[in-house]
Order: structure tokens, then sequence, then C-alpha cells
């Protein structure tokens, strides 16, 4: 196996946390994010009132949700080198994955049809920017299980070198248990469990950019160990 298109790829990670600076600098349209108690005029009226800002979030997103799929991709790569544990954690790791970034482009989808006729309806409108919402912030049943998925694979990992070093097996757990709690944002409209609450928003997505960060870090270590143990050209 030739680990320098796992390398292009995977350096793609930080040009997504580029991007992500760059749109929040130049469109912070949702710093702080859009309240739940909102009537259907007051979110008309934002949309409105912040047409372009967020025109260029929901392009920017779309960029950026697209380029986090090979850091997902590239970890699945590497389970399937476990060889003490079955092929059916990085497939159910892959499938997780790809139901979590679904629900991202429904979101921001959700966001560019309201956009796309801003003269609609106000209850359209609030209708569309509930769903985007809970598109992107409630669906943490996919990340959980991936992160499950991923640490025992590596617990299974009975090798004297293994692929993955075992704290990042606790570290998934714990940052898929941190993420958890916003799948009760479905219930409530005020306070840390609300969508745009301390809880299911900050916390929530303040650990996800934790997570992507710190397993590009694993992953660059990861690839580089495979040309030692491997011997596989770089």
């Amino acid at each position: 196996m030739n680990t320098r298109g796992q390398n292009i790829l995977l350096w793609l990670t930080p040009v997504a946390g580029l991007l992500f600076l760059v749109a929040y600098w130049l469109f912070p349209a949702f710093a702080p994010p859009l309240s739940p108690t909102l009537s259907p005029e007051e979110v008309a009226a934002f949309f409105k009132e912040n047409l372009t800002a967020m025109r260029g979030v929901v392009i920017f997103g779309n960029i950026i949700g697209a380029l986090l799929v090979p850091l997902f991709a590239l970890i699945a790569v590497q389970m399937l080198r476990v060889v003490n544990s079955s092929p059916i954690f990085a497939y159910a790791y892959i499938i997780a994955a790809g139901i979590g970034i679904t629900a991202f482009i429904l979101a921001d989808f959700a966001w560019g049809i309201a956009l796309f006729r801003p003269d609609r309806d106000p209850q359209l409108i609030s209708l569309l920017n509930d769903m985007a919402w809970f598109f992107l912030v409630a669906p943490v049943g996919c990340v959980f299980v991936q992160n499950l998925c991923l640490a025992g694979s590596i617990y299974l990992d009975a090798r004297p070198d293994p692929v993955f070093p075992i704290w990042v097996a606790h570290f998934n757990i714990v940052t898929g248990l941190l993420m958890l709690p916003a799948a009760f944002s479905l219930l409530y409209k005020t306070g840390p469990l609300a969508w745009d609450g301390s809880i299911s928003f900050t916390l929530r997505f303040s650990t996800f950019i934790v997570y992507v960060a710190v397993m590009f870090l694993v992953l660059l270590k990861v690839t580089k160990q495979q040309v030692e143990q491997e011997g596989v050209a770089a």
C-alpha cells in the first residue's frame, strides 16, 4: 500500500479548518446562533437582513463538509489494518460517518433553500431554519457510534505495535460522550440543551473541532508508522 495518497488527502483537513476561519471572519451570520425562541417573522427578517452573509455560510459550509470526508475515510482505512478485530468495525464506522456528513449537508441545503427565495411565507422560512439547526446539532448518535467503533477496534488490536495508540480509544469514547447530550436539543427551546445552548452547541462543536484536530495529528503519525512497520512507499 502506498501512503502518498493518504497523506495528500489528509492535508485537506487543515484546508477545511482554514476555510472555516475565513468563513467565520467574512460571514459571521450565526455568531451567536439563532435562538429557537424567535418567531417566524423574526427568523424571516433575520434571513432578509443577512442574506449575503448567510449565503456565504452555505457555500463555505458545502465545501468544508466535503473536505472533511477524507479524514473519516482515512481513519476507516487504518482501522482495516487492525487484523485482530473484525472489519465490521471499519464498515460500521464508514456508514455512521456517511450519515453524519449527510445530516450536515441537509442542514446546509435547508438554509440554502430558505435563502433562495427569501420572500417566502415566514412560516416556511422558520420551518427550514428549524430543520437546518436540528440536522446540524441533533444527529450525534452516529458520531457516538463511529467513535465507539474506532475505540472497539483499537481495544482489540493485540499486535506489539498497534495501529492506533490506546489513548486514542479513550479519547474517542470521551468525545463521543461529550457530544451525545446534543441529541436532547429536540426537546428544548431555552437553556443549555437548546440548539444554541452551552451544551448542545458550544460543547458539542468545540469538542468536534478538537476531535478533528487531534485525529489529524494522530493520522499523520499513524501513516508515518505504517511506512516504518510495513515498508510501504511513502
